[in-house]
């Protein structure tokens, strides 16, 4: 496996540096696109990484622009990966009525299975292996200290990937997360066309029933923020689902609950000083 990247851009910002690259992707058999800042720390050798997972119809720019995260990285000390949402290219396949729920730009962060989509939607194995062997060899990532975070079906794939890789993710939040995608429309029609009929593999991708099932607790606390405005609130999101599950199961969740906030990245913006802090508090300690 190469890990060779490619430069599209990069800018300044906040004394670090911002850029955008490419890569010849093994699991997704396609180019994928990603995004790091990393800080302008003097001296430092390696520097802990948060990896941020967009939602629906999103790319690995969304987070860097809207987010507004960069300027308390850089005080911290903290580096920014944020991978493109799913594969693309002439050869990947889209969902055919052209929805934007499923397909280009919705790779749910899982394996799939069934075909056409096994070829190239493992967005599963490149968060978890194939990205952060490209960060590590090309930035001075430390890969013992990673947190991963993420929106909306970002934020599931940060739940979901979390909870089942406690080794390799230290810190876990989200904002907005679908917390439990056998229960929602979202989730059964991604998991259903990527994983096929036989619900029993859909567990694997949804946090409420790993949280439920798992054998390993995270080691730190969970921080989810949800506005109480998000017009997916109760249709697809369903955080009720996963505070109850990490209550029987023990699993320390820090839920907090935002009169007026929506689903957007405004209600990111106005939160995410707070998560990067939580990620920073455990991995720089």
């Amino acid at each position: 496996m190469s890990n060779s990247i490619e430069t599209i851009a990069k800018h300044a910002c906040f004394g670090g540096q911002l850029g955008f690259y490419r890569h010849a992707s093994d699991v997704n058999n396609c180019s994928m696109q990603f995004s790091v800042f990393v800080p302008g720390i003097a001296g430092a050798d390696t520097l802990p990484v948060v990896t941020y997972l967009a939602g629906l119809t999103c790319t690995e720019e969304t987070f860097m622009v809207k987010g507004g995260a960069q300027r308390i990285a850089a005080e911290l000390g903290v580096i920014l990966v944020a991978p493109d949402t799913s594969p693309r290219g002439d050869d990947v396949p889209d969902d055919p009525d052209g929805a934007y729920d499923f397909g280009l730009g919705a790779g749910f962060y899982l394996n799939a299975t069934e075909p056409p989509w096994d070829t190239h939607f493992n967005m599963y194995d490149y968060v978890t292996r194939e990205l952060p062997e490209a960060v590590g060899a090309n930035f001075p990532a430390d890969r013992s200290r990673q947190g991963i975070t993420g929106h909306s079906m970002g934020g599931h794939g940060a739940l979901t990937i979390g909870l089942k890789n406690p080794q390799i993710y230290q810190s876990i939040s989200a904002f907005a997360p679908i917390c439990s995608p056998i229960n929602c429309p979202w989730g059964q029609k991604a998991l259903g066309n990527y994983l096929g009929d036989d619900r029993s593999a859909w567990r694997d991708y949804d946090a409420t029933e790993i949280a439920q099932d798992s054998g390993t607790k995270p080691a730190n606390k969970i921080l989810i923020d949800q506005g109480m405005a998000d017009q997916f609130l109760e249709t697809e999101l369903n955080p009720r689902f996963f505070e109850t599950a990490c209550s029987t199961a023990g699993i320390e969740l820090e839920l907090r609950r935002h009169d007026d906030y929506d689903h957007g990245y405004y209600f990111i913006a106005s939160f995410i000083e707070d998560h990067i802090r939580h990620h920073a508090a455990i991995l720089c300690r």
